[in-house]
């Protein structure tokens, strides 16, 4: 089966406006870290965020370094159970670096707040957290999210790296699922 086999959601962000957004946040990243030194440590948040944060490194016009960690909380269904794994750590210590998180979607705050302890006890010089979409309505662990792409409504969006029982994660776009 092919993606152009799969019921295809309606849009809730094109393509066009998903890729303005990452270049505007790649410049709001690149103006707050200019001064600072030493290399950024982007941690992009897989499985969700590995497109979003592809397109958002090549926006931001500084020295970093990339790694990825695996957090898992839905499963396969479309409500998270609250219950986080990390299931692909770091491989680089980031002691006394800047760290700036990438995620896809912050809805409950759980995972982040699980994962901003987790951090904390890394002994990062900073953290900061960038999340391509954050849906208020669910939240239940209120976290910070210094750079933000979009604020949206409580529905089950697809597409962009984001997806349904592993399904819809190569739409160019973000849609939503059942609608």
């Amino acid at each position: 089966m092919t993606v152009k086999d799969l019921v295809k959601p309606p849009v809730l962000l094109s393509e066009e406006a998903l890729q303005r957004r990452v270049r505007e946040l790649g410049q709001e990243i690149t103006a707050h870290y200019q001064d600072h030194d030493g290399q950024l440590v982007v941690v992009a948040i897989l499985k969700g965020s590995f497109l979003f944060a592809a397109d958002l490194i090549r926006a931001v016009d500084l020295d970093l370094a990339v790694e990825f960690l695996g957090l898992r909380s839905y499963g396969a269904g479309t409500e998270s159970s609250g219950v986080v794994q990390i299931t692909y750590d770091l491989t680089t210590p980031v002691t006394d670096r800047d760290v700036l998180i990438v995620e896809d979607i912050v809805d409950t705050g759980l995972s982040m707040r699980y994962l901003l302890e987790n951090l904390a006890t890394r002994h990062p010089r900073s953290v900061k957290l960038c999340s391509l979409l954050h849906k208020p309505a669910r939240t239940r662990a209120a976290v910070p999210i210094d750079f933000l792409g979009f604020t949206i409504e409580d529905r089950f969006v697809v597409g962009y790296g984001l997806d349904y029982a592993e399904r819809y994660r190569n739409l160019p776009y973000l849609g939503v699922l059942g609608e």
